[in-house]
């Protein structure tokens, strides 16, 4: 079976694109207005919510990126997951419910117009969607970038393939990005999540009982190799060190209250107290997948440092490279397909809530009027950003779970503020979101834009999650009329 191996990986990934068109043609029937594009009618069941929910958190950052960091930093990233998990039961608890009621109260179709519904003014709501728009460019090039990167991957291994580059490779993924989040809108992301999640969970399993079976003393042979090259590499806090950990604290786990393609799930569901089934099996699905983001890459580190594969020459290249050579074809198969279901599920989601903010959003808070066929400019608005998230993904230069970083950071900075502790604190102003998205936003973006490097490693999101988003506003609350 290993003659046939590039082969046997070609088609199953061929399978899921034709799996997508499929999809995507399905969920042309089942959308028939902006609520059903945006918001899946408000009709999910317990699973598919569930699934929806942690698939949109893992996807290409977690199977891609996050090996990536693993064979960088060691140990570090496992603190991303640690918090994450956290981050589940924190937002849960903090919007389950909230975010249904409200959504089911002012028939909203979309986040910000649930934080219109509020704090009744329509200039959160614009700062609102600007955050999300902008984030989104971030967390969606992350996406396309890492489906570009395995794509290639699997390509040059190829005879007709060999010598393909990465823009190219682009250009495939976003054609049958486009073509699937543009036919389906949220109701293709959310039932391909069902599928996906489940292959995912299945698949990392495996793959775990790979790794430990790729070298002869385990994950006891693993460690003493990493160990002997750097030992902090295997320490309880990688290479990245203590303080730049628990920075992550800050934007994985109390910033997963602010990440719009997740929360935005919880307005879904066909009841409000489906909220507490759903937490345990989003975090245990989440748990299982992430097996997959930790053996890989402590093997591949491995791996290079004992002589037994070349070097990367990018840190992405991981995942791809220990699948095309150590997994078994068809395991292989199965974890690619499933890949590019989670990014492309994922990437829907994002195109998703961007286009909401630029469709709907932005103009109903600017006072304008809906276009006659909203549905049709809406499909245009997501080829749209997907062209503008390609072009960034690809100048940027940055590692994909680095991206995701930035984009989840953007979130949490923005948004944690405004509807984790908005929606649970009567205080909370207009005024007061308003300077704590604007001033999280100017934080990030000018870290990002002058590559100001923060000491201790410290997380750029952290940061202005911490000192921006938290210091200003609680000044604001104290002294401007309270919300009634």
């Amino acid at each position: 079976m290993e003659a046939f191996r590039s082969p046997i990986i070609l088609s199953c990934v061929g399978l899921y694109m034709f799996l997508c068109i499929i999809i995507g043609i399905w969920a042309l029937k089942r959308t028939k207005s902006t609520q059903d594009f945006f918001m899946a009618g408000r009709d999910l069941g317990i699973a598919v919510t569930a699934f929806a929910v942690f698939s949109s958190t893992l996807s290409g950052f977690g199977f891609v990126g996050g090996p990536g960091l693993v064979y960088r930093m060691g140990m570090s990233s496992v603190w991303m997951i640690v918090c994450v998990i956290a981050g589940f039961t924190l937002s849960f608890y903090l919007l389950g419910k909230r975010l249904r009621l409200f959504a089911e109260l002012g028939n909203s179709i979309s986040l910000p117009d649930v934080v219109a519904l509020r704090y009744g003014a329509k200039s959160t709501q614009l700062m609102t969607a600007i955050a999300i728009l902008l984030g989104v460019l971030g967390y969606l090039a992350t996406q396309i970038l890492a489906m570009s990167v395995v794509l290639r991957d699997i390509l040059l291994e190829t005879s007709y393939f060999s010598s393909i580059s990465l823009e190219s490779c682009l250009i495939i993924s976003c054609s049958i990005l486009v073509f699937y989040s543009v036919t389906g809108g949220i109701v293709a992301s959310v039932y391909t999540d069902l599928i996906q999640g489940g292959v995912m969970i299945v698949a990392a399993i495996l793959v775990f009982l790979t790794v430990i079976n790729t070298f002869d003393g385990g994950f006891t042979e693993i460690s003493s190799t990493i160990y002997a090259d750097d030992p902090e590499a295997i320490g309880p806090w990688g290479t990245l060190g203590m303080i730049g950990c628990l920075s992550w604290f800050f934007v994985f786990g109390l910033g997963a209250s602010g990440q719009p393609h997740v929360i935005t799930k919880m307005m879904m569901n066909k009841r409000i107290a489906d909220a507490k089934h759903i937490l345990p099996v989003s975090a245990t699905g989440y748990i299982l997948a992430a097996l997959l983001w930790i053996s890989i890459g402590l093997a591949m580190r491995a791996l290079v440092l004992s002589g037994q594969h070349p070097e990367l020459a990018h840190a992405d290249a991981a995942a791809p490279q220990f699948l095309q050579n150590y997994a078994h074809p068809l395991l292989a198969g199965v974890v690619f397909a499933g890949l590019f279901a989670a990014i492309m599920s994922t990437a829907d989601s994002f195109l998703n809530i961007g286009t909401a903010a630029v469709m709907h959003d932005i103009p109903k808070a600017l006072g304008f009027k809906k276009p006659k066929n909203e549905l049709w400019w809406a499909r245009f608005t997501t080829v749209l950003i997907t062209v503008f998230a390609a072009v960034f993904a690809l100048y940027t230069g940055d590692l994909v779970a680095i991206l995701g970083a930035f984009g989840w950071g953007t979130f949490a900075a923005a948004i944690v503020p405004t509807v984790a502790i908005g929606f649970n604190w009567k205080r909370a102003t207009p005024l007061a979101a308003n300077v704590a998205i604007a001033s999280s936003l100017v934080v990030n973006f000018v870290i990002k834009m002058f590559k100001i490097a923060l000491p201790y490693g410290i997380d750029v999101g952290a940061f202005s999650l911490i000192t921006v988003s938290y210091s200003i506003p609680q000044y604001l609350f104290c002294f401007f009329p309270a919300f009634d």
